[in-house]
């Protein structure tokens, strides 16, 4: 993914938490076989957020879990299917705002198998929310 950075109120660029490869199988897209087979998806989450307090304490609860987060991703991931992967992208943004010392996410949703009518590896979308924007507050 390569967004812009996303600051602080006092212009600080945040600080990131990824977690990059998560793979969850799920049953969404437009087409009968997507849903009934299903597939396995790939997911990339970037977190932004102030760490420093995590950092100064080494309490894990001044910070996201990050096991916690990759179960709750993947819950969305296997969860009712959606047809576009667009939506599926957009939700999981949603769960990784749930977090209030989370000011914005990165999401990337990879499709390997997508039923396109060439030849590719890949296709991905790539989603930014943020706080803002899904709650109507800033941090």
């Amino acid at each position: 993914m390569s967004l812009p950075p996303v600051f602080d109120s006092r212009g600080r660029p945040l600080d990131q938490v990824r977690l990059v490869g998560l793979v969850a199988r799920g049953r969404h897209g437009v087409f009968a076989q997507e849903r009934q087979n299903g597939q396995d998806f790939r997911v990339d989450v970037v977190l932004y957020m102030d760490t420093r307090p995590a950092g100064d304490t080494d309490d894990l609860n001044r910070t996201v879990n990050y096991g916690e987060l990759a179960t709750s991703v993947a819950d969305v991931v296997r969860g009712d299917p959606l047809n576009l992967v667009e939506t599926l992208a957009a939700r999981i943004a949603a769960v990784c705002l749930a977090d209030p010392r989370v000011a914005a996410a990165d999401v990337a949703v990879h499709k390997p198998q997508a039923p396109v009518p060439e030849r590719v590896s890949d296709v991905v979308v790539v989603v930014r929310r943020t706080r803002e924007e899904i709650y109507g507050v800033n941090r």
